[in-house]
């Protein structure tokens, strides 16, 4: 029979791996219910009543298991490195999903993974840039070049809409990296309330500041997507994003860009009628290849170690 130690491993990969399926489906559908969310009334309003709901969720939900949210320094520290990837990689986000598709944010999304690989080996060593990696990272750029190509064919907003996206993922690359490095032992769910109501006053700010008159009537589309947001995309989605942070390595993390691009598109071309141009499907194919190359090397060798820890014993 099987040890405990055997079952709880087990279990505990098992987690791991219902988690990492699960952040994947909520990523590939955050993206068209942004847009959705946004229909009939401002994106602030969609924004500050999602990190809304999803603030107030997540402190309810601290204080029902663990009675209280940790304030000391460290703790106030690992919040604001999580803030920066909520406010500064949502904002963006939704002001550019005024411009660009659902499908499009989501391939933007998926040049994370060199982005955060880079940082965590220039600033955290936690793995060498190959030259694979590099190669990697030049065909996920050429992929974004070509993304940008299409700009002439489109509106005058098309590249600042994809430079926003860009600045998302650079911050969100940022907080991970951060997180990653702090080593702390915050519950992910604990981080996320910290995080949500750190960036909370950032996005009433804005919305009292930049925000329109809501109209008479908001959309029930638009008021089902926020609130799928707030609870699945803000609560559910963060805390297993952190869970797997904190288990996993940080460019391991973003393996599930891999997948989500291709999901999001799909998903925004069958349920919104997002047109898909050849210059998006070209480059989509050079980011997801540029990724495939980048995190080639740390699959192979995982691979082989196993392969090499079998037959030694």
């Amino acid at each position: 029979m099987e040890s405990t130690g055997m079952q709880q491993a087990k279990y505990h990969k098992l987690i791991i791996a219902l988690t990492f399926f699960a952040v994947i489906i909520i990523w590939s559908t955050t993206p068209i219910t942004i847009k959705w969310s946004g229909e009939g009334v401002s994106y602030l309003f969609g924004i500050v009543m999602r990190m809304g709901i999803g603030t107030a969720l997540a402190c309810f939900l601290v204080f029902l298991k663990y009675k209280k949210l940790a304030m000391n320094g460290p703790a106030r520290k690992v919040y604001f490195a999580s803030a920066i990837a909520i406010f500064g990689g949502m904002m963006p986000v939704y002001w550019g999903a005024q411009y660009i598709s659902s499908g499009l944010i989501s391939v933007i999304f998926g040049l994370s993974p060199i982005v955060t690989g880079y940082l965590a080996w220039r600033f955290i060593h936690e793995k060498s840039f190959s030259l694979l990696k590099i190669s990697g990272s030049i065909a996920g750029l050429a992929g974004l070049c070509i993304v940008f190509y299409q700009a002439p064919a489109t509106n005058a907003n098309y590249i600042v809409g994809v430079l926003a996206v860009l600045s998302a993922v650079l911050l969100h690359s940022i907080s991970a990296v951060w997180i990653k490095s702090m080593k702390s032992d915050i519950p992910a769910l604990s981080l996320v309330a910290g995080g949500l109501l750190f960036s909370m006053p950032l996005f009433i700010t804005v919305y009292l500041i930049f925000a329109p008159p809501l109209p008479d009537e908001i959309p029930l589309k638009a008021i089902w997507s926020i609130v799928y947001l707030g609870v699945v995309g803000s609560v559910i989605g963060f805390v297993s994003y952190y869970y797997l942070l904190k288990h996993l390595p940080a460019s391991s993390v973003a393996l599930i860009t891999l997948i989500t691009p291709v999901l999001a598109l799909l998903i925004g071309h069958v349920v919104n009628d997002e047109v898909i141009s050849f210059s998006i499907y070209v480059g989509t194919a050079l980011i997801l290849t540029g990724l495939v190359l980048h995190q080639g090397e740390d699959i192979l060798s995982k691979r082989l170690w196993r392969k090499q820890k079998k037959y030694y014993g």
